[in-house]
């Protein structure tokens, strides 16, 4: 990648992910990147690719931040401590690579984005699979209990990011998942 593109990328990544994507027009993009629209509609023929491109950046970042965060675990409940430990480091704006606490990126756009049909949707959609599959090669359980962890984690990002009760719902989540073990 080119570093006009990367910088267009970072930068508008950076202007969705923190006021939303129908929010922020490509003067904006450019205002900020100090990039020329010329060179803009070189490497994007649109919006939409712009827009695709950072859900890219996001997800690859993302993905090497769960890996990371869970890499040390040695069984299926390590797995599940350290997921919600890291999503609590997350939601409080501690981690690095993640950047400043806004929510989901994924869950924000595909509600600006909510056509089945739109490749935006799909990438959301996407992106979601592969958090699921990386969290399953983590727990080594069973489908039930993958659902249940993956949706627990979801709505932890919601609560934190509507609520601001981040290490509440990382809290409850690990205790309901520890006492729905001890029931199975």
């Amino acid at each position: 990648m080119t570093a006009k593109k990367q910088l267009l990328t970072e930068t508008a990544l950076q202007l969705f992910y923190a006021r939303g994507i129908h929010a922020i027009g490509i003067n904006e993009i450019l205002a900020q990147s100090g990039v020329a629209k010329k060179t803009l509609y070189h490497h994007f023929a649109s919006k939409d690719e712009l827009l695709l491109a950072a859900l890219q950046l996001r997800h690859e970042r993302f993905i090497s931040w769960l890996n990371e965060s869970l890499q040390q675990a040695t069984t299926g409940d390590a797995a599940v401590e350290k997921l919600f430990m890291a999503l609590s480091s997350w939601f409080n704006s501690e981690e690095e690579k993640l950047g400043y606490f806004r929510g989901c990126f994924f869950i924000n756009t595909s509600a600006e984005f909510s056509d089945a049909e739109s490749a935006v949707f799909q990438r959301c959609q996407l992106h979601k699979q592969v958090v699921r599959e990386t969290i399953g090669r983590y727990l080594q359980c069973d489908e039930q209990r993958l659902n249940k962890v993956c949706l627990l984690m979801e709505g932890a990002i919601v609560t934190a990011q509507v609520s601001g009760g981040a290490d509440a719902a990382c809290a409850l989540a690990v205790k309901i998942l520890s006492n729905d073990k001890g029931q199975g």
